[in-house]
């Protein structure tokens, strides 16, 4: 049976984007395709995705029951999860009743059947592969201005660009003001850093 290269499972609240506050399962896969302080305006990545273990499809199923066997939403997230995610997978998952959310780069084209996209893009618009998300959304700094996006998604979103666990009052005012200024974009910041919930 296929295995995937999985980083961790677990179970929180949504901290950021259109779907924040909501209960969901977190897969993280193991690795990914970039490195953010080269290739994403020089933001580091806050996250450990390089450990791993290797998981079945039902290995995965059978523990997030084990954790939420309430929970319908499944946040499939990494590093990078598109370089492992298939068809298989996501056809095993939605079986098993779930509903599956995808947090991405948007460098790797998904395959079809995700029921949410996020692409938060850290590489320049012409590497984009996946252009069609319900969700777009930007880390910026201050100073960093609106992106002009080639994702088409219904709803884009300015992040402000944390360091560590903090988040300067200045970058926040910036993304504020970028937001004011910028009416069709809306402001998304990751609160599960001020909940202390990762």
């Amino acid at each position: 049976m296929k295995t995937y290269r999985i980083n961790e499972i677990f179970y929180s609240i949504q901290g950021e984007g259109m779907r924040a506050g909501s209960p969901s399962l977190f897969v993280r896969f193991q690795g990914c395709n970039l490195r953010c302080r080269q290739e994403s305006h020089g933001f580091d990545c806050d996250t450990e995705f390089v450990s791993g273990t290797s998981w079945t499809s039902l290995e995965i199923v059978a523990y997030m029951k084990e954790l939420a066997p309430a929970c319908p939403w499944v946040v499939l997230t990494g590093g990078e999860p598109a370089q492992q995610l298939d068809a298989d997978l996501l056809e095993y998952l939605h079986r098993a009743g779930y509903t599956l959310a995808i947090e991405t780069n948007g460098t790797v084209a998904l395959p079809d059947g995700i029921d949410w996209i996020t692409v938060s893009p850290k590489v320049a618009e012409h590497a984009i592969r996946q252009r069609i998300a319900n969700e777009v959304k930007y880390v910026r700094g201050f100073g960093q201005g609106i992106p002009r996006t080639v994702v088409k998604a219904d709803h884009h979103l300015i992040s402000p660009a944390f360091d560590g666990s903090d988040l300067d009052p200045k970058t926040l005012r910036w993304c504020i003001d970028l937001v004011k200024e910028n009416p069709t974009w809306r402001l998304s910041v990751q609160q599960h850093k001020f909940w202390s919930i990762r």
